[in-house]
Formats: C-alpha cells, sequence, structure tokens
C-alpha cells in the first residue's frame, strides 16, 4: 500500500518475507491475485470497522466524524496512490473495489441520513438515496491529485473540510448545534 502495487515485485515480496517467490505462488496464482487479495483485505478491515461504528447507534453526525477518524487512521494519508495505480495497471480489481465501496457507502450513508432525520438532526425533506449517491460521488472525487494535489492539501485537511461542508448542507438548527460543539472540541492548532 505504501510503495504501490506496480513498484513492488514478486521479489520484493519474497525477500523482505525471507521466503522465496515459489512459496508465494503456493498461495496465490499470480501478483493479480496477491494484489486483489490485498486489497480486499484493506477493504474488509475498513467496512468492519465501518460496521462497529455504526453498530454503536451513535448520534448520527458523531457516527460521522468516528467514520473519518477511523478511515484517516488506517489509510494512514496515503495520498490515494494505490487507488491510481490499481485503476491504471489492475482495471477489473479497481472496478470490483469501487462496486464494493459504492453498496457499503449507499447502505451506511442512507442508514445515518435516515437516523439523522428521525432524531432531528438532519432536515426531514432529504432524498436520503439521492444525498448517499452525492456524498459517494464527492468522496471518491475528493482522492482526484490534479484537483486536490497532495502538495497543497493534505488527505486530513480535505476530509475534515468536506465532512463540515457536507454536514452543513443536511443538519437543522438542532443538528447544527451539535455539529459546532463537535467542531469546536475536535478543533487541532492547525486550523
Amino acid at each position: 500500500m505504501k510503495l504501490g502495487f506496480k513498484s513492488v515485485t514478486m521479489d520484493d515480496i519474497a525477500t523482505e518475507m525471507g521466503i522465496s517467490k515459489k512459496t508465494i505462488y503456493s498461495h496465490f496464482k499470480n501478483k493479480t491475485s496477491l494484489v486483489k487479495q490485498c486489497a480486499f483485505s484493506v477493504m474488509e478491515t475498513i467496512i468492519e470497522g465501518i460496521d462497529s461504528i455504526c453498530a454503536l447507534n451513535e448520534n448520527p453526525i458523531d457516527e460521522l466524524f468516528e467514520i473519518k477518524q477511523f478511515v484517516m487512521r488506517k489509510l494512514e494519508d496515503d495520498q490515494f496512490s494505490p487507488q491510481f495505480q490499481l485503476q491504471k495497471y489492475y482495471p477489473e480489481i479497481s472496478d470490483e473495489l469501487y462496486k464494493t465501496q459504492f453498496n457499503k457507502m449507499m447502505e451506511c450513508t442512507t442508514a445515518n441520513i435516515e437516523n439523522g432525520i428521525k432524531l432531528g438532526l438532519y432536515r426531514k425533506n432529504l432524498d436520503a438515496d439521492f444525498i448517499s449517491r452525492i456524498y459517494f460521488m464527492s468522496m471518491n472525487g475528493l482522492k482526484d491529485q490534479l484537483l486536490f494535489s497532495p502538495q497543497k492539501y493534505s488527505s486530513k485537511y480535505i476530509a475534515d473540510e468536506y465532512l463540515e461542508f457536507y454536514l452543513r448542507g443536511i443538519v437543522t438548527e438542532k443538528g447544527l448545534l451539535t455539529l459546532r460543539k463537535y467542531i469546536k472540541e475536535n478543533q487541532s492548532d492547525d486550523q
């Protein structure tokens, strides 16, 4: 994940693990199957973490901030290079991951919106399916390095600013109080 799927060879992996390439190939048919397993392993870890956060049934605003923090810790400011390499060199794996991510985000975001409406934190007139699709599209667009250069915008900055922007568009007055409280309590020195 840190060095990129294309730049790391099977020899590099064997050397790092202190095993032969033959041993690796006894578990994986080829490098593509290894890349797929690694990518989906990361995705599964993230999905499990998000599911456990959602299972807490917290305030929907708190839930989104907890998910953001969890994902940021897992991806460790990787600047989205692995995703770009997957799209370029392993498009079938990238497409499969995209579909998995879409389905999971739609499920979680829709549930979050519906819960927020029920609790009076989000506006009643929201179309949960539509807003979930906008959220998914935006989250993927934020990874575009041509729009958001890593030299100018850290992934933490992007995630923080977008989440506040998104929430301000859907919260009620009651939700805005919660959002302001959360922002005030979690402001860092660099803001």
